[in-house]
């Protein structure tokens, strides 16, 4: 059996298509998706209401951005494993996001296997860095 299978990721961007283009990457690479949602206060409540295992987090939504999504989710929630998933490549926010907790951060435009591996370091009981 996978060892991904256990692992209940939640989804939250904005964007449609990168909610189905990344639920598409979890499912081909063995991850259950948990759920999805389209703004940081209604992830925050999928998180409440799903308990998923980690959550790919968009930086830039309307609303309560990612970053303080994250915040929120770290100090309620701090079992789950947040990835943080944006355009925004500026060093300043990628040292923000690890301020708060966040456990990878992917850049977009991404891959597949980009994806599945920042999942995977996530998951790592040592505690590998993914930022290396």
């Amino acid at each position: 059996m996978d060892e991904n299978n256990s692992q209940r990721v939640l989804v939250v961007d904005d964007d449609t298509l990168m909610r189905e283009v990344l639920k598409a990457i979890l499912r081909s690479e063995g991850f259950t998706v948990a759920g999805e949602a389209k703004e940081g206060q209604g992830g925050i409540a999928m998180v409440e209401r799903l308990r998923p295992d980690a959550v790919c987090l968009d930086v830039n939504m309307p609303g309560i951005s990612g970053l303080d999504t994250l915040k929120i989710l770290r100090e309620k929630y701090p079992e789950v494993r947040v990835v943080m998933i944006t355009g925004d490549a500026s060093m300043a926010t990628v040292r923000e996001a690890v301020s708060f907790g966040a456990v990878g951060y992917i850049i977009k435009p991404f891959n597949a296997g980009r994806v599945a591996d920042t999942l995977r370091a996530a998951f790592r009981p040592e505690g590998d860095s993914i930022f290396s």
